[in-house]
This record gives structure tokens, sequence and C-alpha cells, in this order.
């Protein structure tokens, strides 16, 4: 998401950088470019005006001329105009949970907008929270929208309303009223019917749910794809319910990115989350301080922790570590870490989430790094036996050219495997030296350390973390095992290991 915007960004403040001392030409030079880039990501002409004069107007003047890094406050300002646009001056606004059981969500949107998909990706995150949850269909018009919505809930590990034949959408939301208060769920999720185009049948429909249900939360899902066509069916829902909130499905194919940019600003609505890909733990709560700075370039290192935290299985790390302090580090072990690595987001997912990783994106797409990538090598270990994987070095031409011939690949891919294996092999037999010692000095040698509200705000280019923010980071690294000496410190290792030599991953 937003690849083209953030390119484009990135190539004008590098250029800025270069310059070391600002003239007023060069900043006004850097806004036109600025200005140019949102409008070829999509951003509606009224937001992007507001955004370039109050940028100008906080980048005019002595301030920025005569600062010590005076890129740095034109990239700082762009910085804070982006949250601002994206609605993000204080905490991200999560769901309203009624204080009296059941909280109802409204699920409204257009036919093809993702709406009964996000319903269930909906269900499964606050299912995650403990919360009893039980989904009802008042999709009477589209074919199998309501079976669509019984197997999510059975993907969800949570419940669905039963389904009968014939009853009106008005019935059922009162039906699934009376089942969610008398089994004593904490949240019903009504899923509306949609059209493939705004009419008034439709309105009229949602507008007499919303009244009978009375919902905590009113969501509109709507498609990022649709770019600004996005933003005018949000105002035009705007207009007839009492909407809380925007939910932007398919954010990661939005190249642009030009509807989550101008939804806020258009509509006064809060976006409060992104649906990230087509499995059911695709949904990513919205955070515009952290979008921001994944637009400029500067990652979003919290993110990064929650996905390995939610990831982490605790007993392989255990296992795995035990093997790694003794030296051992088999093929068994490298495929663990490929597949981590892709339930992670994939190397594409992993790099956006990466501070000053955009510059590399270049390079890292000519050498080839790639989810395909990883899936040839899980393909090539998959094709070994047990014993070749324990131990590689029995693997001989013949049993190569088979194992080639099972992952599909040439005897020069296998080669590769191989020898990454045995550079990676190497380097953890060199750090499990001195019963392990060798990986806490590795993570000192490379800033080790508890976490440090200063280094992650010069890791990211944002704000220095509050102390409710660190609080709760610390406690996601404790569920992954705590940190020490910089890195994670798992039951084996003597020191821990610092973030980029992380191989306890499910």
């Amino acid at each position: 998401m937003f690849d083209a915007l953030s390119d484009r960004l990135t190539s004008v403040f590098d250029r800025l950088s270069g310059r070391g001392v600002l003239s007023e030409k060069d900043i006004d030079e850097a806004m036109r470019e600025v200005r140019v880039a949102l409008l070829e990501a999509d951003v509606a002409l009224p937001v992007v005006r507001q955004f370039i004069d109050r940028a100008k107007e906080r980048a005019a003047g002595e301030a920025v001329i005569r600062s010590v890094k005076p890129a740095d406050q034109v990239i700082k300002i762009t910085y804070d105009g982006l949250v601002e646009m994206l609605g993000g001056g204080g905490e991200p606004e999560g769901l309203r949970i009624s204080a009296n059981p059941p909280t109802v969500i409204l699920m409204a949107g257009l036919q093809g907008s993702g709406k009964t998909t996000t319903a269930g990706k909906l269900a499964l995150r606050l299912a995650k929270e403990r919360k009893k949850v039980l989904l009802a269909s008042l999709d009477t018009r589209r074919p199998a929208a309501m079976e669509q919505l019984a197997m999510l809930a059975t993907q969800a590990g949570v419940d669905s309303l039963p389904i009968v034949p014939g009853q009106p959408a008005p019935e059922i939301a009162r039906r699934a009223l009376s089942a969610a208060r008398l089994q004593g769920y904490d949240v019903l999720i009504l899923d509306t019917a949609g059209r493939t185009t705004l009419d008034e049948a439709m309105m009229a429909e949602a507008a007499e749910i919303a009244k009978i249900s009375n919902p905590s939360e009113t969501l509109l899902v709507a498609d990022a794809l649709t770019g600004q066509d996005a933003v005018r069916t949000a105002k035009a829902f705007h207009e007839r319910l009492p909407l809380t909130g925007l939910v932007l499905t398919r954010a990661d194919g939005d190249g642009r990115g030009g509807a989550a940019l101008s939804m806020r600003a258009v509509t006064g609505l809060p976006i409060k989350f992104l649906g990230v890909s087509e499995k059911i733990d695709g949904l990513d709560a919205f955070d515009a301080h952290r979008l921001a700075g994944r637009i400029l370039g500067r990652g979003d290192v919290v993110a990064l922790v929650e996905k390995a935290a939610q990831e982490l299985d605790v007993a392989k790390a255990e296992a795995m570590a035990k093997k790694l302090a003794k030296g051992r580090f088999d093929l068994d072990m490298m495929a663990e870490q490929l597949r981590q690595m892709k339930r992670m987001g994939g190397m594409e997912g992993l790099m956006g989430l990466l501070p000053g990783v955009q510059k590399m994106k270049r390079q890292i797409a000519e050498s080839g790094l790639s989810d395909k990538m990883f899936d040839r090598q899980l393909a090539i270990i998959s094709s070994m036996t047990k014993a070749e994987r324990e131990k590689p070095e029995i693997l001989q031409a013949s049993r190569k050219r088979r194992i080639a011939a099972g992952a599909g690949v040439d005897v020069a891919e296998v080669n590769r495997v191989l020898k990454q294996h045995r550079q990676m092999a190497d380097a953890f037999k060199m750090m499990s030296k001195n019963g392990g010692k060798g990986f806490g000095q590795m993570a000192r040698m490379l800033g080790g350390g508890n976490l440090d509200p200063a280094k992650i705000a010069q890791l990211t280019g944002q704000a220095p973390p509050t102390p409710e923010q660190m609080e709760e980071l610390q406690a996601r690294l404790k569920g992954m095992g705590g940190l020490g000496g910089g890195g994670l410190k798992l039951p084996g290792l003597g020191g821990g290991l610092p973030p980029g030599v992380n191989p306890f991953k499910k």
C-alpha cells in the first residue's frame, strides 16, 4: 500500500537531505513535488490543497531555513500533515464496546466491497479479545450470502444465527437481538445487504435495521481500490445512516492509497480498520501515526513486534533454543524460519514494516528475493528425507539430482539453499560458543539494552512512545520471552538474540 507515493516522497526528501542548507525556493519546490505526489496517489484535490497550505505555513520563515537539519524539519512537517490528514491527532479510535451487552455492530456497504468477509474478520478479532460473538446475516438478496457468513463464523470460531428461509431482514435483526440477549453474547455483528450501486431501497432497509438494533457502531465497508468512488460512497451513506467509522478493504492491493488519505478529511469519520488480505485474520487496526511513518519509509516497528508476538510458538522456540545453544542448526530449522516469514506477511509485508528499507526495494527485487523464492526453498527442503535434513553433508550429486527433480528446480538452486544453510549454521555455531554467550555479545555489539523510547523514536522517525505505549510494547515482548541484551531472550540462551538474528520463529 502507498508504494508509489512512498517512492515519490522518499526521492523528494533524499534530494533535500543532500543540500544541507535550504532556501525558501527549495522548500517551495519540495512542496510542489509533494502536491504532485499526492494528486498522483488519487488524493482528493480539496484535501491536497488543505495539506499543502498548512505545510507551507509551518515551513515558512526561519524555523526550517535556520534549523540544524532543515531537511529533517521538512520531513517532520510532512509527517505531521499526513497524520492530520489521516485523522490521527491522538490515540487510534477503537470499537465502542457497550457497558450493557450485547454491543451491536452494524456492517454497511455496497455489494462486492468485502462486507461479509470483514464481518468474519472482525468476529475473529473480537473472539481473540475473549468476547462472545454472534454473527447474523441480514442479506436476503445475494445468493448464499447467509451460508457464506455461517462458514466464516466457523472459521473464526464464533456462533452464527440459524438461517430461517424467507424471513425479511428487519425480522432477522429482531431475532438476532433477542438471541444475543438471551444467550449472553458480548457482541452481535449484523451483516446487511448491499447493492452494486447506491439506491433508495437499500438505504431505507439499512436505516430501518439501524433503528431496530440501535448499534453502538455502524461501520461502512469500502473497497480501497475504487479510490475516490469509495469516498463518494462514504458521503452518500453518511447522509442516511449514523455511521461511526470506516473499514477499507483490499488496502494491501491499493498502490496509490488515495481513498485512505481522503476518507477522514472528506467524511469526518475515523478509519478504524484496514483489510490487508483474503485470510480470516487479515484485518489491521488503523493507526494514523504508524501509517504515516510507513508512507515516509520509516517503517512500523510496533506492527512488526505485534506480528512476531502473534506468530511465535513458545514451545517450538524453546526446542529450537536448546538446539542453537549447542550449535545445531539443521534444514528443518531453516524451513521453520522461512514458514514464519511467510506467516508474518512474506518478504514484501515485512519490508514495509522495517525502517529505512524503502530505498532497498529495487535492489531486493533485482536480487530475486521474494515469496516465490521462499516457496522454492521450502519445496527443496521438503523433497529431502529426514536424514538429509538433519545431516546435509550426506547430500552427494545423485541425491541432489533427486531433490531437484522432486522440487521442480535445477540442481544449482539446491546448491544455493545448502550454501545458505551452511552460512547460517556457521554463524549460529560461532554465537553458541561459551554456553550461548555469543548471542548476548552479538546483541551488545548491535546496540543491546532494554527498550529505550529515544532509540525507538530515532529508528522510526516519529515522536517517542508515551509511557503507556512503552508499557504495551514491553508487554507484547514479554509474551515473546522478553528482552535480554537487546534481543529476544528465550529459554536455553544466556544473552538473548538481536532483532536481526532471530531464528525462534514458528
